[in-house]
């Protein structure tokens, strides 16, 4: 069993950064896939961006690309999403989640969920 506490959300103007965490609760974090989505108001939850096991491997959602950076790290069951170059159209709640034990992008692949925190984006 995984809990998750995201933190970090804020108002920000547009091209502005924030810094989203993530604490992981058990001795598994370590063991998963560790994933940060977001969902806009009206909108599905989608991903937006992956990290592997140890950091190695990450992905990106296109439109985040070269803008946000997922990190983790596991001797101290923490995850980070720093987010720069921030735009009104990624307003919305952020997710961390856990629990995948393979690559995926799917929601409802992930065991493990944060409670969310909202990130708004003022143009």
């Amino acid at each position: 069993q995984v809990q998750l506490v995201e933190s970090g959300g804020g108002l920000v103007p547009a091209g502005g950064s924030l810094k989203l965490s993530c604490v992981a609760s058990g001795r598994t974090f370590s063991n998963y896939y560790m994933g940060w989505f977001r969902q806009a108001p009206g909108k599905e939850r989608e991903v937006v961006a992956i990290i592997a096991f140890s950091g190695g491997a990450t992905y990106y959602t296109d439109s985040v690309k070269g803008r946000f950076a997922i990190s983790r790290d596991n001797a101290k069951n923490t995850g980070d999403l720093q987010m720069s170059s921030l735009k009104p159209e990624d307003t919305a709640v952020y997710y961390c989640a856990s629990g995948a034990s393979y690559f995926t992008t799917r929601a409802t692949d992930y065991r493990y969920w944060g409670q969310g925190t909202q990130v708004t984006v003022s143009s």
